[in-house]
């Protein structure tokens, strides 16, 4: 049966399809109310004009129909199955992680905020989301400021003898000492609740009232109290904007540019604009679907969601997938699109914020292309250096050796690509045959079958440390696949005569030629070449050190004769730490459970590396 007549007998039923290239891959995944409407309109006469559309349309050789009985099931379907398969051209949302949140359980004795990722239904009530830790304890720490409620867990809390420091600077009202009744306390989480839903007008009245009955008491230190807290609340009150009244909603604004869907997302919480976050996303079909699509992927990976979602324009789907949102969350989800009033100007904002960051991520993108053209000329390379890496090599006298290598695209870190490497081979200090070892495993036949190589590799260090990498690449066959230099590190210089320190400038080495190159100092290229360096040399640095601590202690203790992980374990517990073991003398060592005189002289004598003392 041809494509053409698989699609005339679709059913109109809902469903999910799945689109398979000429190797039987799925390419694409896609859901439908009517199943035939939606995949026809893809290939019939009136379907998308545009170039990027056609092309993909123009790969499909078979399509696959899985039936639903409603919208929402189909939507469901695709959305596993998508996380399933992974097709080319389905959004890729990689910025899918949680926000973080405040978190408060009004149940809890003496509730407290704390921040968090995941929001689970567990009848607590959470704030946000924040777009950073940071900006999550921004908020926690005014909130602390303004109502004093307590930091710590409450059975900790109860566990100290006398109230935290918090309480003597004004930020604890201390619940667990008894200074604060459970009824004040609860107008303090009250008025918190209050304050980040954006109910200033209702706080400020409530605490006025508070205040007026605590004077009109004569119970003046409340008074007092009440009054620090509104003066708190109006200072921090005049520095936000309420542009819409009451209630937490995302606005969602687009901009299309090709083959590019940049997103921008705002936080309305309490009709106040706490923050946003912008997505830029590979898209090659319809508007609406690439809206809808994101929508799926970032409310499904348990993030917050809002009572109400704005978007730009319509999208099929819209009422089931606010069905399933309010199902998932347990509360009415309205997903809409404004035509007039406040929340369309809102939605105008986000569209214009989508604008300017697709506009100001390409003048970034056209900047990093002329420091790499620059790189190109000054170093003479064959191609520009889109992909750069950087191999450095960190050893104490040759223990615990380790290599690193880092990988930058199109000037920025390529993290998944970055590698450690363990040296096993090289014994004692040998910086050259370490880094060939490292060459040796990064360029082996699979490795560069499966990763590539780079178009240019910076290695650490002056014209010696050059030679020897090219020699290295010239033995593996690979002198003609990349470019290579070195760079080396500015040296401080200073005239005996001479009060004055002056450091010379960073200098770059090329095979063949003895004068290095000299980037003016501060430019975008050298700057881009030391950050490649600084970055290699501190993934060396961290992987050194997290050996040493997990086998310094065993290569200090468990290759002396008679030491295995028993006894090691015995001694680190009864002295805490091998410098415990090294201020101990033989005699305490000998007294630790499982040791004798023998091993504890024998373990004296290769700490402290010299001959046994005479006791």
């Amino acid at each position: 049966m041809s494509l053409e007549d698989k699609i005339r007998q679709l059913p109109t039923s809902p469903g999910v399809y799945l689109m398979y290239d000429v190797q039987g891959t799925i390419i694409y995944i896609g859901k439908a109310r009517n199943l035939r409407q939606r995949v026809r309109s893809y290939f019939g006469s009136s379907s998308d004009s545009r170039y990027h559309v056609k092309f993909l349309m123009a790969k499909v050789v078979d399509i696959e129909v899985l039936l639903t009985d409603t919208e929402k099931e189909a939507l469901l379907l695709e959305n596993t199955l998508i996380k399933q398969h992974h097709p080319r051209y389905n959004l890729d949302l990689k910025d899918d992680k949680t926000y973080f949140s405040l978190r408060l359980d009004q149940r809890e004795t003496f509730p407290r905020f704390t921040i968090v990722r995941k929001i689970p239904r567990d009848g607590a009530r959470y704030f946000g989301p924040y777009s950073s830790a940071s900006a999550a304890r921004d908020v926690l720490r005014q909130l602390q400021r303004m109502f004093p409620l307590r930091h710590y867990p409450l059975k900790s809390c109860l566990a100290r003898k006398r109230p935290c420091l918090y309480h003597q600077i004004g930020q604890c009202s201390a619940p667990c000492h008894g200074l604060i009744t459970e009824t004040d306390y609860a107008a303090l989480v009250e008025g918190a609740t209050l304050f980040l839903e954006g109910k200033s007008r209702q706080l400020v009245a409530e605490f006025k009232r508070r205040m007026q009955e605590a004077a009109e008491g004569m119970h003046y230190e409340e008074a007092a109290r009440w009054r620090n807290l509104l003066r708190s609340i109006e200072v921090t009150v005049e520095k936000q904007k309420v542009v819409m009244l009451g209630g937490d909603s995302d606005v969602i604004g687009f901009f299309r540019d090709n083959t590019r869907l940049e997103l921008a997302l705002l936080f309305m919480r309490g009709g106040v604009l706490t923050g946003s976050r912008l997505f830029s996303l590979s898209w090659e079909l319809g508007d609406n679907e690439g809206v809808a699509a994101f929508l799926a992927q970032y409310y499904s990976a348990e993030n917050f969601v809002p009572q109400e979602i704005l978007l730009p324009l319509e999208i099929e789907e819209r009422e089931a997938l606010a069905e399933l949102l309010s199902e998932n969350c347990g509360k009415k989800v309205a997903i809409a699109r404004p035509l007039r009033g406040t929340k369309r100007e809102l939605v105008e904002l986000a569209c214009k914020n989508a604008r300017a960051a697709l506009a100001e991520r390409v003048e970034k993108a056209a900047s990093v292309q002329a420091v790499l053209e620059d790189l190109r000329q000054r170093l003479h390379l064959e191609r520009i250096p889109q992909r750069i890496e950087c191999y450095d090599i960190s050893t104490i006298q040759g223990r615990f050796s380790v290599g690193s290598g880092v990988a930058f695209c199109d000037g920025r870190p390529d993290k998944a690509n970055y590698r450690r490497y363990r040296i096993r081979h090289v014994q004692g200090q040998d910086d050259f045959a370490m880094l060939s070892e490292v060459f040796s495993r990064r360029f082996r036949p699979e490795t560069i079958e499966k990763a590539g190589v780079p178009d240019l590799v910076v290695v650490d260090g002056g014209i010696g440390q050059l030679n020897s990498a090219l020699a290295i690449v010239r033995g593996l066959g690979l002198e003609e696949r990349f470019g290579l230099v070195s760079l080396a590190k500015s040296r401080t210089m200073r005239d005996a005569e001479s009060a004055t320190v002056e450091k010379s400038a960073e200098r770059v080495f090329l095979p063949g030629r003895k004068n290095p190159v000299v980037l003016r100092q501060n430019s975008p290229a050298l700057l881009l070449l030391a950050a490649i360096r600084d970055e290699a040399h501190r993934f060396a640095i961290e992987y050194h050190r997290k050996l040493r601590g997990k086998e310094g202690i065993a290569s200090g203790i468990e290759d002396i004769p008679g030491i295995g992980v028993k006894r090691r374990t015995a001694l680190l517990r009864h002295f805490g730490s091998l410098q415990g073991v090294m201020a101990a003398g033989v005699t305490e060592i000998a007294q630790v459970a499982g040791m004798n005189q023998g091993v504890a002289e024998r373990l004296f004598s290769v700490l402290h590396g010299e001959e046994m003392p005479q006791t």
